[in-house]
């Protein structure tokens, strides 16, 4: 076995690499692809219709 003296990983260090170039153009196309999935998903939903009310009776005002 090797002796692995590197820190252990971290947000930060996820970023640095997410933030280099090869890297960046991969994670820029994910974010965009999933930015166009989440709203297509939420174009499709149904609206939900609030409950039934029957309009209100027209009536002759009282004078």
């Amino acid at each position: 076995m090797s002796d692995d003296t590197r820190p252990p990983r971290t947000f930060k260090g996820l970023l640095r690499w997410a933030t280099t170039p090869p890297q960046a153009w991969g994670v820029y196309l994910l974010a965009i692809i999933l930015v166009w999935l989440v709203s297509f998903y939420a174009g499709t939903l149904k609206p939900k219709k609030p409950p039934e009310t029957s309009p209100a009776a027209a009536t002759a005002p009282k004078s």
